[in-house]
């Protein structure tokens, strides 16, 4: 992106056609599974932050997308659902080919939420 981006919509509309129905699905399931999660650009990407902490971001690239963070606590739970996947040390790279794993990426925005919520408590 060589211009800066306000807002999911418009970091949406400015990815190639073939990936913007994928990362449409990818907020909606974000946005589903954390519904109180405020949604901005960061990074100048999706960003998603919850109580205040980061919950995710997500990215759209040439041929895939990815979530970012994967923390190791997350990779090692939800290891099942992710091993189809490229995974490299916090980020999880899902394929433009393929469909978008909505219950896999609502499982992964749920995890991390609990992981913030464990960690405010302690």
């Amino acid at each position: 992106m060589k211009r800066d981006i306000e807002t999911v919509d418009e970091y949406i509309a400015l990815q190639p056609e073939t990936a913007r129905q994928a990362l449409s699905q990818v907020r909606s399931a974000i946005r589903k599974a954390a519904p109180k999660a405020d949604e901005s650009i960061s990074y100048k990407m999706p960003t998603y932050k919850l109580n205040g902490e980061r919950l995710l971001y997500f990215a759209g690239w040439k041929k895939h997308y990815s979530l970012y963070p994967a923390t190791k606590r997350l990779l090692a739970a939800l290891k099942d659902d992710l091993k189809a996947y490229a995974v490299e040390k916090s980020t999880v790279r899902f394929p433009l080919a393929e469909p978008v794993p909505v219950k896999v990426i609502e499982h992964f925005v749920k995890f991390r939420a609990q992981e913030i919520s464990e960690a405010r408590k302690s």
